[in-house]
């Protein structure tokens, strides 16, 4: 008689464990649960140049560390190149989960100019652990240019 693994010998409890933490070893053994490289060698700083080095562009969460599963806000305050403030930028926000495929839970937004480069950007909200980005789209004079900012929370 031959016996198979869902013959005689399925009710054996060693058999059904490893049935059930299949998955999971799985995962462990593909890095899957792990930071991926690039997210451990990303650039985590609060301040930065834009992609074409038009706004340097300072990111300053008004809780800190940043909490996750809570609304908050952020100030972000907005020079040139040069440092001089710029006071009139038209901003847009977004952003996600570049390892999980997903945006934010939310939909940010730039609420009120506060003058000499500062704009309050309110309803931030990031849901889970992980390494996210936030995208800031950036119009002044009609020159426009994004600064992105990564978070592992």
């Amino acid at each position: 008689m031959t016996a198979t693994l869902f013959g005689r010998f399925h009710s054996r409890p060693a058999v059904v464990l490893l049935l059930l933490s299949a998955p999971l070893l799985f995962l462990i053994a593909t890095d899957a649960c792990h930071p991926s490289s690039k997210a451990q060698k990303t650039d985590y700083s609060r301040v930065r140049m834009s992609e074409k080095g038009l706004f340097k562009v300072t990111m300053k969460p008004e809780v800190d560390p940043i909490p996750l599963r809570e609304m908050h806000s952020w100030k972000i305050n907005v020079q040139t190149k040069a440092g001089r403030a710029v006071i009139d930028a038209s901003i847009t926000v977004e952003g996600g989960m570049p390892e999980h495929g997903h945006g934010l839970p939310t939909q940010p937004e730039v609420t009120q100019n506060l003058g000499n480069g500062d704009y309050l950007v309110e309803g931030l909200k990031f849901s889970m652990n992980g390494w996210w980005v936030v995208k800031f789209s950036i119009t002044s004079v009609g020159r426009a240019d994004t600064a992105t900012f990564n978070l592992q929370l």
